[in-house]
């Protein structure tokens, strides 16, 4: 964002001093009033509920407006995502910030489907849910488990840690899903395999079974990659 040259006055009918916010601009989208020092400058807070009027940080990640059907990832368009990228190449442009050459794009997949295990002791730790308990729940304990698992990447404030710590998610979240799900029905887990893409894998792992070769749906395998691109970033809006 940019100061603007412009600024938003706010005046109060009760006779009270008038007060002067700051106005930037963003890269994309509507400007911004900032009201950083209106409790300092007024004892007053805004009430703005969901952050419906509200930028609560700056981002160069997201953009979205749902009403106009626009949304941007590092500035690329989803739609061109969509049909000229997969959900690994998201990934890469949206933790790194540039769509990957073709040598950045081999070793970026190469990294996560080399990561797609997860510890063994993770099946223990499933059966102590309930065979009826809500799949998200499941996940959620088991995303949770991971932590006890790589101590090597557990602290925020390192750069290394939150890198590996991303990939190890991207990489491992298909499986415990699968996990979660296979858990629930009865079915025994699909262990991943490394030769096929990240949403193929998936689809394997999901509805694949040890008593015969599961063959991935190309049509199915490529509408689920979208599905992954176009929900890759909940923006702020959802995360608030």
């Amino acid at each position: 964002m940019k100061l603007v040259d412009n600024k938003a006055t706010l005046s109060f009918s009760n006779g009270s001093p008038s007060v002067d916010l700051p106005v930037y601009a963003g890269s994309v989208g509507p400007d911004v009033i900032d009201i950083r020092k209106l409790y300092a400058q007024t004892g007053m807070f805004t009430y703005d509920p969901g952050f419906l009027s509200t930028a609560s940080c700056q981002s160069a990640i997201t953009y979205i407006d749902g009403d106009k059907g626009e949304l941007l990832y590092r500035g690329y368009p989803i739609e061109q995502l969509a049909t000229q990228c997969d959900y690994l190449d998201t990934c890469h442009l949206l933790l790194k910030g540039e769509l990957p050459n073709e040598s950045e794009r081999q070793a970026f997949h190469k990294l996560v489907i080399n990561h797609t295990m997860v510890n063994e002791q993770m099946q223990f730790f499933l059966r102590g849910f309930r065979r009826d308990a809500h799949p998200m729940a499941v996940l959620t304990g088991l995303v949770g488990g991971l932590s006890a698992f790589y101590h090597d990447s557990t602290d925020i404030t390192n750069p290394k840690h939150r890198e590996i710590a991303a990939i190890r998610l991207i990489a491992k979240m298909p499986t415990l899903v699968a996990m979660s799900y296979k858990y629930g029905i009865g079915q025994p887990y699909m262990y991943p395999k490394n030769d096929l893409s990240y949403s193929g894998n998936f689809l394997r792992m999901m509805f694949g079974t040890p008593c015969e070769e599961y063959v991935v749906n190309p049509v199915l395998e490529r509408a689920l990659d979208r599905i992954f691109i176009l929900h890759a970033d909940h923006e702020q809006n959802a995360s608030t």
